[in-house]
């Protein structure tokens, strides 16, 4: 699917919940948050992403499957040694179901991208030390 207007405020109008080992952090796209920069800078990361493997294409998807892909994500993740955390996709709107995501400390945005593509996503979450996240859009040769 294109990004469009109406994507573009769907993942702005989303809270990106993220468990980190000493608490929760919700983020939203552009707004900073301190609880997330002093993680990074104490973890010594220097960027992250979130990426989730539900409702590929923006398109809701079985319960069931969208399970059986997020395991997958979390393999491919965790055999391309990096570390997730757990996370949730929270919707504004009550007329789209809560997302699970993987918060990944020292995932570029490109290498995000290039893996979320694999998983049909339209775009990924990503940031660097200073804490802000960013909509990123994954480029495909349909777009």
């Amino acid at each position: 699917m294109a990004k469009t207007s109406e994507l573009e405020v769907a993942y702005k109008a989303t809270t990106y919940r993220v468990y980190l080992s000493g608490g929760i952090c919700d983020l939203r796209v552009g707004e900073p948050c301190e609880t997330l920069r002093c993680w990074l800078e104490t973890a010594g990361c220097k960027q992250f992403s979130i990426i989730t493997a539900f409702n590929p294409g923006s398109q809701p998807t079985d319960e069931a499957l969208n399970a059986e892909r997020q395991a997958q994500l979390e393999c491919d993740l965790l055999e391309g040694n990096y570390e997730p955390y757990a996370g949730q996709n929270v919707p504004d709107s009550e007329a789209w179901p809560v997302e699970e995501s993987c918060f990944v400390p020292d995932l570029a945005p490109e290498d995000a991208c290039a893996l979320a593509g694999d998983y049909g996503q339209n775009a990924v979450i990503s940031g660097g030390s200073d804490g802000v996240p960013h909509l990123v859009w994954v480029e495909t040769s349909e777009q």
